[in-house]
């Protein structure tokens, strides 16, 4: 099955938000993915959509108002059918692809210590786990980085800006 990806849309939000916390083995995630996202970051928001226009995952990001050599990426979902596929990889790169055409050169990103699963997602896609003051089985994490009971493992990957790439092959 073909599966494509596009730059999200505001009406997106209506689709994926009933799935969020399903796909999270039953987790309340939805809270932390308000619709502002869909409708004032959707040129770094993509939706991954299969042969019959089903679902099959997003990735929700932004570039950095503040830190301009930024990207951050707060929320990535791939539906359990489309687990092991390399959809994550794709949505990731695509997102990496409007960060490089905004000259932003690092991408961030976070996840529960406890999300086993996303920490070597994260660390086999190039991300570097920043270091903390806590550590627990081996990875360091951020105590309350989100409030009380938002622990965080914070990732960066340095991504070659799209300007300075075409600088370095240019003849």
């Amino acid at each position: 099955m073909t599966v494509t990806i596009r730059q999200a849309e505001a009406a997106d939000y209506d689709r994926v938000i009933p799935v969020v916390d399903e796909w999270w083995g039953g987790r309340h995630m939805s809270a932390m993915l308000p619709r502002l996202f869909f409708v004032h970051f959707a040129d770094t928001c993509f939706v991954a959509e299969d042969d019959s226009g089903r679902l099959a995952g997003f990735i929700v990001g932004f570039l950095s108002q503040s830190q301009r050599d930024d990207a951050y990426v707060h929320f990535v979902g791939v539906a359990p059918d489309h687990r092991r596929t390399g959809l994550a990889r794709r949505l990731y790169e695509r997102f990496f692809e409007a960060a490089r055409a905004a000259d932003r050169h690092v991408v961030h990103a976070v996840t529960s210590p406890i999300n086993r699963v996303s920490i070597h997602a994260h660390q086999a896609m190039g991300f570097e786990v920043v270091s903390g003051p806590a550590e627990q089985d081996g990875v360091p994490f951020h105590p309350a980085y989100d409030g009380e009971g938002g622990d965080r493992v914070l990732f960066e990957k340095r991504i070659q800006a799209r300007g300075v790439w075409n600088a370095i092959r240019a003849p």
